[in-house]
């Protein structure tokens, strides 16, 4: 029986999740109350509210469901450290952009971060997504750091903006292409266009600047 009641515990929170991204699709986030999710899942705000504490709890839960295929793969590339650090930012960054374009969930997760999701100071939510963004480019700046001590990148290259432009390129593509997803096929060009920014990372990296000297 308390299995069972698990299992049902769990389908309602997947079918919270469900009825949340459809309705932060439709009306955006700031627009959304608990109760239109609710409403769309067919059940009562009780059980929401069983769930989710709030509405940021709600958009965090569906965030943290549809990164956790990228963030597992990025902390099984971490702990290869033995694994080609350029070969395995390609892997990553292919991955990413063909989950995106391949999984309509992923798909439907971003079009509401990118263009639903207004940035409201009243939803916590903004400042949990930016601490868990800069560990997830910590990790990736440690692969383009041990790219560098493996000699496969120049021994002063700039790790950090290197990390940055990855990411930029990244959102970048994935930001434009979900304006009109009709464009192209994303799946189909997603390596080629990941070959195009590893080939310009690895011909003409970005190297740190020297300090300037201070005058007396």
């Amino acid at each position: 029986m308390v299995r069972k009641t698990k299992e049902e515990a769990q389908e309602t929170y997947a079918a919270l999740l469900d009825a949340a991204e459809q309705v932060f699709s439709q009306k955006g986030v700031t627009n959304t109350t608990l109760n239109d999710v609710a409403i769309a899942a067919g059940m009562t705000r009780g059980a929401i509210y069983w769930h989710f504490k709030d509405k940021n709890a709600l958009v965090q839960a569906m965030c943290d469901r549809a990164f956790l295929p990228m963030e597992a793969l990025l902390n099984e590339i971490i702990e290869t450290p033995d694994k080609d650090p350029i070969s395995a930012l390609k892997q990553l960054d292919i991955h990413f952009l063909q989950l995106v374009s391949g999984d309509k969930r992923q798909r439907k997760v971003f079009d509401i971060i990118f263009h639903r999701c207004e940035k409201n100071p009243d939803l916590p939510f903004f400042e949990n997504e930016k601490r868990q963004r800069a560990e997830c480019m910590a990790k990736v700046e440690a692969i383009i750091k041990s790219a560098v001590t493996q000699g496969k990148l120049h021994p002063d290259t700039d790790t950090w903006i290197a990390m940055q432009a990855n990411h930029a390129f990244l959102v970048g593509i994935v930001h434009e292409w979900l304006e009109d997803t009709s464009a192209y096929c994303m799946i189909a060009h997603a390596e080629s266009m990941i070959d195009m920014f590893l080939a310009g990372l690895l011909s003409c990296p970005p190297l740190k600047k020297p300090m300037p000297v201070a005058s007396n």
